[in-house]
């Protein structure tokens, strides 16, 4: 059974759930990791491939993602400059334990959404 230790308000900034989930449980860094899954992406590429994302937040995802070590950023220096994108170990290591939970969302999306339904429908 996993142990969550409890953590005082005054050490909260260091709790290691927190700090983690909070940085890779947005709207986007999943998404942006699973592209990676099959190599190297440049931005624009990562950009039309997760669609709706705009170009200020898919910077700021990628610069957070890679502050923590889960890609990497490689300038080719050519006119006008190259950006590629790639995971790195820790970013493929969180992939795989992530890639469950993935199957199960999509599994059991549509049974949620009717849930979603019925309890709105209830108010």
């Amino acid at each position: 059974m996993l142990k969550v230790t409890v953590i005082e308000k005054k050490d909260a900034e260091n709790c290691p759930i927190r700090d983690v989930l909070d940085r890779i449980g947005d709207k986007w860094s999943i998404l942006i990791l699973c592209v990676l899954e099959d190599g190297e992406k440049r931005f624009n590429e990562l950009k039309r491939t997760v669609g709706d994302i705009t170009q200020r937040v898919l910077t700021n995802t990628l610069r957070k993602l890679e502050a923590d070590g889960y890609i990497t950023r490689q300038v080719i220096p050519t006119s006008p400059p190259k950006v590629s994108y790639a995971l790195t170990e820790r970013g493929r290591d969180l992939l795989a334990l992530i890639v469950p939970i993935i199957a199960w969302a999509e599994t059991h999306h549509d049974k949620i959404r009717e849930s979603r339904h019925a309890y709105k429908t209830q108010e």
